[in-house]
C-alpha cells in the first residue's frame, strides 16, 4: 500500500519534502551505495536531496565517498558497519536497505547512534516465491542433469522407461522453514500444485498458517515427513547452519531442499556430502556460501543440484519497487517521520 500512485501519496510526498526543507534549511545529502540502483530512486530523491552515487561496487569506494551523507541508501551485499558509519560522519540520521534481509547491517551500531533503519519487505515476495518453485521443480525433475545428458550426447535414442526419473510435487508433503511473507507466498503457490500437506515451523503458530491450511510442527517432524523442504527464514544466530549433517541424515532419501533465504542457513559441506552419497535426492539453491560462489566449488560438479546466482528478486518490476520503497523510506526518515517499513532496533 506504500507504493500506490494516487493523489494522496503525491500530496504526502510534497508535504514531506516541505518538512525536510524547513528542518534542514538546506538540501540533505543522500548517499546511494550502488551505482546500478534503478532510476526511480534517483527521480524521487533528487526532488528534495543532493544525491551522491558511489562510483564503484567495492568497499574502498564507499568509504571514500560516503562522507557527509545525511542518509545512506544501502544496496550492497557488503557489511554496513561501524567503519562505514564513522566515515559517513556524525550528521548521518537515516539508513535504509534495498533488501528484505539485513544480516549484513550492524543493527547494534545503528541503535547506539539512534539512527532509524528500514528494509523492503513484501514488494519482492512474489518474485522470490516464483524462484523457489522454479528451483523445486528444476531439482525434482533433474533438469540440470538432463541438460548435461544433451550436451554430452548421451540422450538415449530409445525409450527407456527408467531414464531420468524425477519426483512429483503433486501429492507431496512440503515443509517450509520460516512462514513469513515469502514463506506464505510459497505456500499459496504450492496449493496450485495439489500438494497433499504443507508443514511449517518457526517460533510460534501463525494465523496465516491456518488460513493457508498449513500445519505447525516442530523442526524434527518437518524434516522427517517432508518430501520438499523450503528455506525462507532470516539468517540469525539461531538459524545459522540449521540444515547440517544431522538434519540431512533425518531427511527422506527422496527429499529435496530448496534455499532462497541465505546461504549460511545450510552447512554447505554437509549438503555436498548428502548430495554425493544419495542421502537426499536433490537441491535447488539461489543462495550459497560464499557469494559469488568459487568457480572450483564442488557444488558445480554435482548433477543433482540446480543453482542460480542469488537472483530471486531480480525482475525489472520488483527491483523498481524495492528502489522506490527504499527512497520513500529515506524521505520519511529525513522528515522525522516513521518510515513505511521500519525495523525496530
Amino acid at each position: 500500500m506504500f507504493l500506490r500512485k494516487d493523489c494522496a501519496e503525491c500530496a504526502l510526498l510534497l508535504f514531506l519534502i516541505g518538512i525536510v526543507s524547513c528542518y534542514n534549511m538546506s538540501r540533505p545529502t543522500v548517499f546511494i551505495a550502488n551505482p546500478s540502483v534503478p532510476k526511480i530512486a534517483f527521480d524521487i530523491l533528487q526532488d528534495v536531496a543532493n544525491v551522491v552515487s558511489v562510483s564503484g561496487y567495492d568497499r574502498e569506494s564507499i568509504l571514500k565517498e560516503v562522507s557527509g551523507a545525511d542518509a545512506i541508501f544501502w544496496a550492497s551485499g557488503l557489511k554496513l558497519d561501524k567503519e562505514i558509519l564513522d566515515a559517513a560522519g556524525p550528521q548521518l540520521r537515516v539508513v535504509a536497505t534495498m533488501s528484505v534481509g539485513y544480516n549484513h547491517i550492524d543493527l547494534a551500531e545503528l541503535k547506539s547512534r539512534g539512527i532509524p533503519f528500514s528494509n523492503t519487505p513484501r514488494v519482492l515476495d512474489n518474485a522470490v516465491a516464483d524462484m523457489a518453485l522454479y528451483l523445486a521443480l528444476g531439482a525434482s525433475r533433474r533438469c540440470f542433469e538432463g541438460r548435461q545428458q544433451i550436451e554430452k550426447g548421451t540422450w538415449k535414442k530409445y525409450f527407456d522407461t527408467q531414464w531420468l526419473l524425477g519426483r512429483d510435487i503433486s501429492g507431496s508433503t512440503v515443509g517450509i522453514i520460516g512462514l513469513g511473507n515469502i514463506g506464505q507466498a510459497i505456500a499459496r503457490r504450492l496449493k496450485g500444485f495439489d500438494v497433499a500437506r504443507i508443514l511449517y515451523t518457526g517460533h510460534r503458530e501463525k494465523a496465516e498458517g491456518k488460513e493457508l491450511g498449513a500445519e505447525f510442527v516442530n523442526l524434527d517432524t518437518l524434516n522427517r515427513e517432508s518430501d520438499f523442504v523450503f528455506l525462507a527464514a532470516p539468517l540469525t544466530n539461531e538459524t545459522r547452519n540449521i540444515c547440517n549433517e544431522e538434519f540431512f541424515s533425518k531427511m527422506k532419501k527422496t527429499g529435496i531442499i530448496v534455499n532462497i533465504g541465505r546461504g549460511e542457513l545450510i552447512d554447505q559441506a554437509a549438503l555436498i556430502k548428502a548430495l554425493k552419497t544419495g542421502e537426499i535426492f536433490a537441491a535447488g539453491l539461489d543462495v550459497m556460501t560464499p557469494e559469488p560462489l568459487n568457480t572450483d566449488s564442488e557444488l558445480l560438479t554435482l548433477p543433482n543440484v540446480v543453482l542460480t546466482p542469488h537472483i530471486g528478486s531480480a525482475t525489472v518490476d520488483t527491483r523498481n519497487a524495492m528502489a522506490e520503497l527504499t527512497a520513500k523510506n529515506i524521505l520519511r526518515g529525513l522528515a522525522g517521520e516513521e518510515m513505511f517499513t521500519p525495523i525496530q532496533l
